[in-house]
């Protein structure tokens, strides 16, 4: 009986764990940190509570394994415009892949890093705050690349990185709350080509 019980406990898991944090994301995605409900979460994953904790730790370990995979994944686009050769190509290439990212065909529409933080309770404190990090982050680094740009000519010298920065951020977040609320990408593009005319030469 003791070989038989470890032979149920050392079995591996019948689940794909890699597919399981793919739709645990959605449902964040969709729904909110704390609008993600464990029933909703487990039914997703198409695993137990049990199964869950065992395999991601509890909802708040399971989010932040989702958000890394936002990141590595869907929102990879921000780390990508960053190796574009202009400053102006790095702004466009942001926005544009907000805009993609927002309103994936059959997907959720917004952003989890957005949508994740429109309810938060004290509870909840240390989520939030690790989605404001997480933004923040994106923020800091377009405004290294401007200064770079602004270092290599490619930007006036009297152009300021981090208000680049922050007017691309608040754009991109824009976007994404414009996408939640049923803007189509062909509205969101020209959103993004208006934000663009002031761009500094």
């Amino acid at each position: 009986m003791g070989d038989s019980r470890r032979a149920v406990m050392g079995r591996p898991r019948g689940f794909d764990v890699d597919q399981a944090l793919e739709r645990a994301m959605r449902v964040f995605w969709a729904r909110g940190y704390e609008g993600a409900s464990l029933a909703e979460l487990t039914g997703a994953m198409g695993i137990t509570k049990t199964s869950m904790y065992a395999a991601f730790g509890n909802k708040e370990q399971l989010f932040r394994k989702a958000l890394q995979r936002y990141g590595d994944g869907p929102a990879a686009y921000a780390t990508r415009a960053l190796e574009e050769p202009t400053a102006r190509a790095v702004a466009l290439a942001f926005l544009r892949g907000a805009v993609r990212t927002t309103t994936p065909p059959g997907g959720p529409s917004g952003c989890l890093a957005v949508q994740g933080a429109l309810a938060s309770s004290d509870e909840s404190r240390a989520v939030h705050d690790l989605l404001a990090d997480w933004r923040n982050d994106a923020g800091v680094r377009l405004e290294e690349r401007f200064r770079r740009a602004v270092n290599e000519g490619d930007l006036p010298r009297d152009a300021d990185p981090r208000r680049l920065a922050r007017f691309i951020m608040t754009m991109g977040f824009g976007i994404a709350v414009q996408a939640a609320n049923g803007l189509a990408p062909a509205e969101l593009d020209e959103i993004v080509d208006t934000a663009l005319l002031g761009w500094p030469a």
